[in-house]
């Protein structure tokens, strides 16, 4: 029974995990959009990448309160080197999302916002975010032993 509870665990954290990350990558291709839609189709791009943010945030609870279930459930520790790098990236993540979106999707609405600049901004911040993301995948997937 205990090991098919671990099993449901993982599923759940797996599936917040692809919850989490997916969108962003609807986001790239969204982002040269931004540039040349008008002002009626503008809001829809924007909410869309709120929705996306939100998504992953609240995703990002799911993946954090499976990823402990699946430490005191599991065979590994909290000083495990994967664990703790794994950790090291998403605090840095959640101050990277804290500041990095919503302010700048907010500045959309300005009347002298500087449309290009805002959408390269957000471009890169989506490329950032991701890599964050996908380096925290990489630590939970290869468990790399890095001291031990």
């Amino acid at each position: 029974m205990v090991h098919l509870l671990y099993k449901t665990v993982i599923y759940l954290h797996v599936i917040s995990v692809v919850a989490s990350i997916g969108p962003f990558f609807i986001l790239l291709p969204m982002t040269q959009k931004l540039r040349t839609a008008s002002e009626s189709i503008l809001p829809s791009y924007l909410d869309t990448f709120r929705f996306s943010v939100r998504l992953s945030k609240h995703s990002g609870h799911v993946l954090v309160g499976t990823g402990i279930l699946l430490v005191l459930l599991g065979p590994w520790t909290w000083t495990t080197p994967w664990i703790i790098m794994t950790l090291v990236i998403m605090f840095c993540s959640l101050f990277f999302l804290a500041r990095a979106f919503s302010p700048t999707l907010r500045k959309f609405g300005e009347d002298d916002a500087d449309r290009d600049r805002l959408v390269g901004k957000l471009h890169r911040t989506v490329w950032i975010y991701l890599i964050l993301l996908l380096a925290m995948l990489w630590f939970m997937v290869v468990k790399p032993g890095m001291w031990v």
